[in-house]
């Protein structure tokens, strides 16, 4: 039994002072990186990385189905002849 747990006892030492020196290596470079500015867990920035769909511009409005709705409202009565080829040159300008 005293082999035993002078295994136990040389095994947990080793660990031990395995783990102290990997700890301590860790904080030395994290210090090295920080007095560097460099974060190691930062994300690089890309340009070439695609917008994101929330921050892309909405797509452009179809102009034929703008014209046919400007067309619908003359024949409502809704847009006066004026009215309408204002925004039917607005729509084309465009």
């Amino acid at each position: 039994m005293p082999g035993l747990l002078r295994g136990i006892a040389r095994t947990a030492v080793v660990a031990g002072t395995a783990t102290a020196v990997s700890n301590r290596v860790s904080r030395r470079q994290a210090q090295r990186w920080q007095s560097q500015g460099a974060d190691p867990y930062a994300q690089p920035e890309a340009a070439d990385q695609e917008p994101d769909p929330q921050d892309a511009p909405p797509p452009a409005p179809d102009v034929i189905q703008q014209l046919k709705d400007l067309a619908e409202l003359k024949a409502q009565g809704i847009l006066t002849e004026q009215e309408f080829a204002a925004q039917k040159a607005r729509i084309l300008g465009s």
